[in-house]
C-alpha cells in the first residue's frame, strides 16, 4: 500500500511541476530578439516555413504572388500545405504586425533585418481581423510597403496578398 500511495504522489508532484519546467520555453512576447536569431527557417518544413522566436508563430516562407480578396485570402491559407502539412490560416492583424520593422521602414519591404523570407512583396497583406466599425465589410490589413507600417481596414473585396501562419490563437474577429 506503502509502495502504491508513493507511486501516486510522485506521478502528482511530476504533474505539478512539469508545466512549470516547460513556462520558460515559450515566447513571452515581451522580449524583443533582433538580428538573424529571431527567425529559423523549419527543415522539417522542407525550409518552406520560418519560425518566429519572439512570438511563437510559423510563417510561410515563401508568401504566393497572387492577390485574393479577402474572403479568398482566408479559403487559401486554409486550404494551403507548406512543407507537406495543413493547419495554416490567415493571422490576425496584431499577428501580422509583428513582422513589420519600424527600424527597417522603406526597407522594401519593411521586414526585420536578418530575415529569411523569400518572395515577399512591399504591399498589402491581409489579415482574418474584421473591422466591426463597418458592419463587417471591412478587415484590416497590414502595409509593408514602406508606409510606416500602416494597419487599417479595407472592403473584404478589395485585393491584397496573403501571408499564412500557424499557430497562435487563431481567426481574430473584432
Amino acid at each position: 500500500m506503502k509502495y502504491c500511495c508513493s507511486i501516486v504522489i510522485a506521478l502528482i508532484t511530476a504533474v505539478a511541476i512539469a508545466p512549470l519546467a516547460m513556462a520558460g520555453s515559450f515566447p513571452t512576447w515581451s522580449d524583443q530578439i533582433r538580428g538573424s536569431g529571431r527567425f529559423k527557417a523549419l527543415i522539417d518544413f522542407g525550409n518552406a516555413a520560418v519560425l518566429d522566436k519572439e512570438t511563437g508563430l510559423v510563417w510561410e516562407r515563401s508568401p504566393s504572388a497572387a492577390t485574393f480578396n479577402q474572403s479568398s485570402a482566408i479559403l487559401h491559407c486554409n486550404q494551403l500545405t507548406v512543407g507537406g502539412r495543413l493547419g495554416w490560416r490567415l493571422p490576425g492583424a496584431q499577428e501580422l504586425a509583428t513582422l513589420y520593422d519600424p527600424g527597417n521602414a522603406g526597407g522594401n519591404p519593411d521586414l526585420p533585418a536578418g530575415h529569411p523570407f523569400a518572395g515577399v512583396v512591399s504591399a498589402e497583406y491581409w489579415s482574418a481581423t474584421y473591422s466591426t466599425d463597418f458592419a463587417n465589410s471591412d478587415a484590416w490589413i497590414v502595409d509593408f510597403s514602406g508606409a510606416n507600417g500602416v494597419v487599417t481596414h479595407f472592403l473584404k473585396s478589395d485585393t491584397f496578398h496573403a501571408w499564412c501562419v500557424r499557430g497562435g490563437p487563431g481567426l481574430d474577429v473584432q
